[in-house]
Formats: structure tokens, sequence, C-alpha cells
């Protein structure tokens, strides 16, 4: 499984970027242009996936971990981000909350 970490994220550019957490977690706050596609739902939001190489973020990196395992099974080109948004957030970057 291929991972970077939350530093090589920042520096990407370009790579979509798939938030796997739940509705709640990611309205609190998320990784800038990251798209949220939960966990508990991406078996029935398949088309809603890139075609191109993405990347995958949870809070910690455990459940990403998991779901990049699962699309390369299926052949999607999927990295894990490690420590995922909550490491994004300790390290002071910045995060999109949605308006109400």
């Amino acid at each position: 499984m291929k991972s970077i970490t939350v530093a090589e994220l920042a520096e990407r550019s370009g790579t979509p970027l798939i938030d796997v957490r739940e509705v709640h977690e990611y309205a609190a706050g998320h990784v800038p242009g990251a798209v949220n596609i939960p966990m508990s739902e991406i078996g029935n939001r398949l088309d809603e996936l890139p075609a191109e190489s993405f990347d995958v973020i949870c809070q910690a990196g455990g459940r990403s971990a998991r779901v990049v395992e699962a699309l390369e099974a299926r052949g999607y080109d999927a990295t894990n981000v490690e420590g995922g948004t909550g490491e994004w957030i300790a390290q002071g970057r910045a995060v999109e909350v949605p308006s109400a």
C-alpha cells in the first residue's frame, strides 16, 4: 500500500483527496479541497471516485488504510495519508469548515 505523510500531502497539487470520515466529522473541519465519501458508503459510491490516482484521508490513518487496501484490490490507484486529518490539524495547517 502506498502512503504519504501530511507534509507530503500539503506539497501536492492537483491530486484528488477523498475524506472517508463520517459526515459529522468532515463537517467539523477537513483538509481544504477534500471530498467526503464516508467509509460506510464508499462501496455504494465507487462511481464518484476519481479515474486517476487519488489520496485517501481519515482522522488518524486507520480507516483510510483499510479503504486504500480495498480499493487497490479493485484496481484503483489510491494512496493513504498517514496521520490523517488529526495530524494535519496538529501541524497547524488550515482546515475548511462548511458554512451553515
